[in-house]
């Protein structure tokens, strides 16, 4: 089934507010409101965003570069009525064992309201254009366990559960002490 009629491009600054709204409608979801940290000048400075006017797609991204302290991008999907809808925010990773480049997808969100509509397929898809595009190894994303629908959705399209592996992080206090360590 097609998605309904949408739009899909790079996001523009004049979007932040929205990629702000659905970041925090996502930590909602995700019952992780108060850990938002985000803010629209922190958006505003490390997502490369598609300069005004110009058309940026998955196959194709216009943006301003990726750098260190820039490292991601967001694809917007727009509604019929030209509403933001849904996103994926990315950023590239790198596969040691395959020597290519991919994607990893740090979230993806369609709005409570534009569900059932093949939106986040229709994010996931162009996605997936852009790594085979860039002749890219993979496209990776992590799920809460509890979320079955997700995770139901994610299998439906060919995605295989990593139960092997096991998500680290180091964040907050911990990374200071880890970057000090050996001092």
């Amino acid at each position: 089934m097609a998605p309904a009629a949408c739009k899909v491009r790079h996001a523009r600054r004049e979007d932040i507010p929205s990629i702000l709204l659905m970041i925090r409608e996502l930590a909602d979801y995700e019952h992780e409101l108060d850990a938002v940290e985000a803010t629209e000048a922190s958006l505003s400075a490390t997502i490369a965003f598609a300069p005004d006017n110009v058309e940026s797609t998955s196959t194709a991204p216009n943006t301003e570069p990726i750098t260190r302290t820039r490292p991601a991008r967001c694809l917007i999907l727009f509604n019929e009525k030209n509403e933001p809808a849904g996103m994926a925010l990315y950023f590239y990773n790198y596969s040691t064992w395959r020597a290519r480049a991919g994607i990893y997808l740090e979230d993806l969100f369609v709005r409570q309201s534009e569900r059932k509509k093949n939106y986040g397929k229709r994010l996931l898809v162009e996605l997936a254009k852009e790594v085979v595009a860039m002749d890219g190894g993979r496209l990776d994303w992590s799920v809460l366990k509890w979320n079955e629908p997700s995770i139901k959705f994610y299998e439906s399209i060919g995605a295989k559960a990593m139960n092997e592996w096991v998500g680290m992080r180091v964040d907050g206090e911990g990374l200071t002490k880890l970057a000090s360590l050996l001092d």
